[in-house]
């Protein structure tokens, strides 16, 4: 790419925000996992919606690729260059626009943390639920343009169901302001929809309006032992019937997932003796007064019917954090201890227990001494199920197998009436896979959507489709 080119992104930007040195541009070309790498010509950090537009008008008008990057910790490699796009982040973009407490509603920039939108609704008194382990990072583009799930969706949704308006810079450079706050608008097509989940594929996200709800003035989170699946899935129902929509969250965690947090995360702890096989984190909250007592009568009465072995109730918020550490840091330990296959699957609740047990007995059946690594958001049917060995050389040679156990794995999804991405898109990574899956009527749809909007395919070329 010529150095004109460059500069006349320096002349939008400034010349400080345009990165062109290797090393000032590397760290934006590999992805969290460090599955993937690639290469950009350049970094562009654009400070504004008008320069985000400038910038791709200018690519546009050079027939040059665009990668759009926000905080870089997506899990599929959909953030990164391939070879030689510009890449556009986005962490500029980083101001808290309105708060409208009246209206449960609040509009923030693209590069703005998930943390930092969390605290603007609490500092109004109201909660944005989206909750995951990176929020302190990820970036609400980036939650947006991958329709990011999540520890609370069970109560709230994924993030598609918590936007109400974008505004997007499109693969021309024209802006389009969808910045409305209404919780009921049929004025024709919800084109805000095309932009969620579609990965930067088809525009770049740069603003949202997104909803807000009353903040919880009461909390209960317990970490409980149950014999199996089925039974975790019995206990959910469970206490569905007693709390109702105060059930918050319901995550499983099976025990090669806690042994690795309690191997490799400092300070973390088993809150059971016995190393039960199967745990789950119980979150109820809301604004009733009495969710411990509700949360502890069905813990007991489940309990007494043989659902649960074993509890612990939090009394403080210390011990609440220190659970919930167990939980969030299950992938972090993973990285520490090496590659694995990795799955983040869905199927319907009812059918959860059936794909872990068919599951692990193919490919105990087919891969003797694998590490079966199983946790997620049970109570909205998603799992991260992901395969590894524990020596180095052992896992290497297995690592090798990964298309054989995607078939596995996959397969039984699909015949479960399941998805192969749950929550993390399909970026690179799943690209190819997903075809294996989907009619050819939908991936004509997808691939017709992709024509309209960009059909010059210059916005994050080779993700996705």
């Amino acid at each position: 790419m010529s150095a004109d080119f460059h500069d006349s992104l320096r002349a939008i930007v400034g010349a400080s925000r345009v990165l062109t040195d290797a090393g000032d541009v590397a760290p934006y070309c590999t992805d969290w996992r460090g599955r993937y790498s690639g290469s950009a010509s350049c970094v562009v950090l654009p400070g504004s919606t008008e320069e985000v537009a400038a910038v791709v008008s200018a690519c546009a008008a050079g027939s040059t690729a665009i990668v759009p990057q926000g905080g870089n910790t997506g899990l599929c490699g959909g953030a990164t260059p391939t070879g030689g796009e510009v890449l556009i982040a986005l962490t500029r973009l980083n101001r808290i626009r309105a708060v409208d407490a009246d209206n449960n509603s609040i509009t923030v920039e693209a590069g703005c943390t998930l943390q930092a939108v969390q605290d603007a609704a609490a500092a109004a008194d109201r909660l944005f639920p989206l909750s995951l382990a990176a929020e302190g990072s990820a970036t609400i583009g980036g939650n947006l343009s991958t329709n990011a799930g999540g520890v609370q969706v069970l109560r709230y949704g994924n993030a598609r169901e918590l936007a109400l308006g974008l505004e997007v810079v499109l693969a021309d450079g024209r802006i389009w302001n969808g910045l409305r706050a209404l919780r009921k608008d049929n004025t024709g097509y919800d084109l805000k929809h095309l932009f969620i989940g579609a990965e930067g594929t088809l525009g770049l996200i740069t603003a949202a309006t997104l909803k807000l709800f009353p903040r919880p003035r009461a909390q209960a989170t317990a970490w409980v032992a149950v014999p199996d699946p089925a039974a975790a899935v019995a206990l959910l129902g469970r206490l569905r019937d007693a709390a109702g929509d105060n059930v918050t969250a319901f995550e499983i965690v099976g025990r090669p997932a806690l042994d690795l947090v309690l191997k490799h995360i400092p300070n973390a702890r088993d809150p059971l003796a016995g190393k039960p096989a199967w745990q789950v984190l119980i979150e109820l909250s809301g604004a009733r007064d009495n969710l411990s007592a509700t949360l502890e009568g069905a813990l007991e009465s489940a309990a007494g019917d043989g659902i649960l072995d074993d509890a612990v109730v939090a009394s403080s918020a210390a011990q609440t954090a220190a659970l919930w550490a167990l939980r969030e840091n299950v992938s972090e330990a993973q990285k520490i201890e090496g590659v694995s296959i990795k799955h983040d699957i869905a199927v319907p609740v009812s059918r959860i227990a059936e794909f872990i047990a068919r599951a692990d007995a193919a490919l105990q059946a087919a891969f003797p001494a694998v590490r079966i690594v199983c946790f997620g958001h049970i109570g909205d049917g998603n799992l991260h199920y992901n395969q590894s060995r524990p020596d180095a050389q052992s896992n290497a040679e297995f690592i090798a197998q990964t298309e054989s156990v995607n078939r596995i794995v996959h397969d039984l999804v699909h015949e479960l009436g399941g998805s192969i991405s749950a929550e993390h898109g399909l970026g690179q990574l799943k690209r190819e896979e997903v075809l294996r899956y989907k009619s050819q009527t939908e991936m004509d749809l997808m691939r017709a959507v992709k024509q309209a909007l960009d059909p010059r395919r210059l916005m994050n070329p080779g993700k996705l489709l």
